[in-house]
């Protein structure tokens, strides 16, 4: 070895030992690989397996956790709003909390006649803790106010999911499935006499039906209460056209509740 290669050689790994000091232990692919999706694929993929009897001696093999029936004891264990959040804070078996910052709960007044069901959190609600606080929500005040409602006196929302989805993707339905049960357990707790669906994936989640320029307009019931669907205000934002159905909506909406008085 000449001395210019032995020279590469030692500053190779000079680099090498100062990059591992620095915690960079790992090497770059060429293309960026998406750890989280990959392991939430993997999950859903994976059938449960069939445990056969421990023969005598052997140690029974530990049974996969059912997350729906785990959602579903956990929710029903719930007595108030608070316990339902701490349950859903502890739920550990929705792979989506690990890469959200927090856990959006809810917003309004709980008790409120009107309560909107959105889909899942965004940017600004994964940094506030808060549904609906972005320019969707801007726009979802102004669409209430048109018709005399405010989150701060007389409506209450929560989301579908309460963790934002990565790259704010639509939320796959081994997700939606998973927290439903904490969903309806929601409403329950909350009470509301009326629901106001925001967006194809909630009425998916509380209907079972997709398909929202179809769906929206038409009262239904959702978790035994009347329930009208309506678009997002994200898609009124990209489809401002739209406006004039979803007014019709806030309408329709409005005159239920003066029936209710």
């Amino acid at each position: 070895m000449d001395s210019a290669s032995d020279m590469d050689w030692h500053a190779a790994r000079a680099a090498l030992e100062w990059q591992l000091e620095l915690g960079a232990d790992e090497c770059i692919a060429d293309a960026p690989v998406d750890r989280f999706a990959a392991e939430i694929e993997a999950r859903e993929a994976k059938a449960a397996p069939v445990v056969a009897a421990p023969m005598a001696g052997q140690v029974a093999p530990a049974v996969e956790q059912d997350p729906v029936q785990e959602a579903e004891r956990a929710a029903a264990g719930a007595a108030t709003l608070e316990q339902l959040r701490e349950a859903m804070a502890a739920f550990d078996l929705c792979d989506l909390r690990h890469g959200a910052r927090n856990l959006v709960f809810c917003d309004g007044v709980p008790g409120a006649k009107v309560m909107i069901v959105g889909e899942a959190p965004g940017r600004d609600e994964d940094r506030q803790g808060k549904p609906f606080v972005g320019r969707a929500g801007q726009l979802l005040d102004k669409m209430l106010a048109a018709i005399g409602l405010s989150r701060s006196e007389n409506v209450y929302i929560t989301n579908v999911l309460p963790w934002r989805p990565p790259q704010n993707r639509d939320p796959r339905p081994a997700e939606i499935a998973m927290m439903k049960p904490f969903l309806a357990r929601h409403i329950a707790l909350a009470d509301p006499d009326l629901l106001l669906i925001v967006g194809n994936i909630s009425c998916n989640a509380l209907l079972g039906k997709t398909g929202i320029t179809r769906l929206r307009g038409h009262w239904a019931e959702a978790e035994g209460r009347p329930a009208i669907p309506t678009f997002h205000p994200a898609y009124l934002l990209r489809q401002p056209q739209a406006k004039r159905e979803a007014w019709a909506d806030m309408l329709a909406l409005s005159a239920r509740l003066r029936a209710l008085k």
